[in-house]
């Protein structure tokens, strides 16, 4: 079954393709969009050894001249260092204007990809083929690329939209069970920022921790409602200026949580999947939720296997200066996107110090 979802912007729209079998034809997918004849793939090395051979014989009988650059998996590689190393491929092989890089992995290589696609030679085209449930439903759609900082997550980086997203959900049966966890994290953020029947097909499901117990149809809606709600949002608003922040919900403490661990401890989803709890407690004690809808987030986290307490070792201090490196701060203050009712948040930066250190000691890993 395959679905095509529409982002509609006023420079460049594009379709996020969700196909069965599609990785193997993305050089099919790619002929009719006019690109230039190089392509410059950027992937991991356990990635490209599984699907980089395919992608590129695609790729070469589309008539695509094809080079690689493989990056080391994880995202304390992600940083300009790895990206001076797709720039230095991309000077071998003379990527011109009308180039395109095509990021071929989970959402560290498509941020990195993207960005190298943003700023080589003031920018070239771009292609996201996720092979990560969270890249597919996230990172790869809307256009934010970047690096993270040592001082904090994401602090470099720009707009850059692909130019087509391919999602081939055949690919999650490899998926190590871990990734498709922390996948399913941005999934439930969807059900609670903006999609309640996704939060209630979520409940109704038998289990959530690995794909094998996620019937086909139920995969096919995750993706479809995950990728509609975040085109829907990005195609009203494309560079964060006001609705597109409730897309951080849970990434404010989130992203504190990943830079205070050195990015090794927790990944990205399980980042998310604490901070989602907090920031359900947060709105609780601000009585702009209520306790019982509070619990449903959070019983839905642990049935998709994902950690709903801050790990050992942090502290509500260390915690609360790491959030004054956010992205999200405005005018010195911190905004929180909160949850107001199942398919629904606000943004606000009403929340202080004071109430951290109430909520957030509850949460610790002891």
């Amino acid at each position: 079954m395959k679905s095509v979802i529409p982002v509609q912007l006023p420079q460049q729209s594009y379709e996020v393709v969700i196909a069965p079998d599609s990785l193997a034809q993305v050089g099919q997918w790619l002929q009719p969009l006019k690109l230039g004849k190089k392509v410059l793939v950027v992937s991991n090395p356990m990635i490209f050894r599984r699907y980089g051979e395919s992608v590129l014989t695609s790729l070469t009988a589309a008539g695509f001249q094809v080079s690689s650059c493989l990056l080391p998996p994880g995202e304390r590689y992600k940083t300009l260092s790895s990206i001076q190393k797709i720039y230095d491929v991309a000077l071998t092989e003379r990527l011109e204007r009308s180039s395109t890089i095509l990021a071929l992995g989970g959402g560290v290589v498509g941020d990195m990809a993207g960005f190298a696609a943003a700023t080589w030679l003031r920018g070239i085209r771009f292609v996201q083929v996720p092979t990560s449930l969270l890249a597919m439903v996230d990172a790869s759609i809307g256009g934010k690329t970047g690096v993270n900082h040592p001082q904090g997550k994401n602090l470099i980086g720009a707009f850059h939209q692909p130019r087509l997203v391919l999602i081939d959900p055949q690919v999650l049966t490899t998926l190590p069970a871990r990734e498709f966890r922390a996948g399913m994290a941005e999934v439930i953020k969807y059900g609670v920022i903006r999609d309640a029947v996704l939060f209630d097909a979520l409940e109704a499901a038998k289990r959530l921790d690995q794909q094998r117990y996620v019937p086909i149809e139920l995969l096919q809606e995750i993706l479809t409602r995950s990728c509609q709600a975040k085109a829907d949002v990005v195609s009203q608003d494309e560079k964060e200026a006001g609705l597109r922040a409730i897309l951080n919900y849970g990434h404010t403490i989130g992203h504190a949580v990943e830079s205070l661990t050195g990015y090794r401890r927790v990944n990205h989803g399980e980042a998310v999947a604490i901070g989602m709890v907090a920031a359900g407690q947060i709105a609780v004690a601000l009585q702009m939720w209520d306790q019982t809808s509070a619990d449903r987030q959070t019983q839905l986290i642990q049935k998709a296997g994902l950690p709903i307490q801050i790990p050992s070792g942090l502290d509500s201090e260390a915690m609360i200066v790491a959030l004054q490196s956010d992205k999200k701060v405005l005018d010195g203050r911190v905004r929180f996107i909160l949850p107001t009712q199942i398919g629904q948040v606000e943004i606000t930066d009403q929340v202080d110090a004071a109430l951290l250190r109430a909520v957030l000691p509850s949460m610790m890993d002891t």
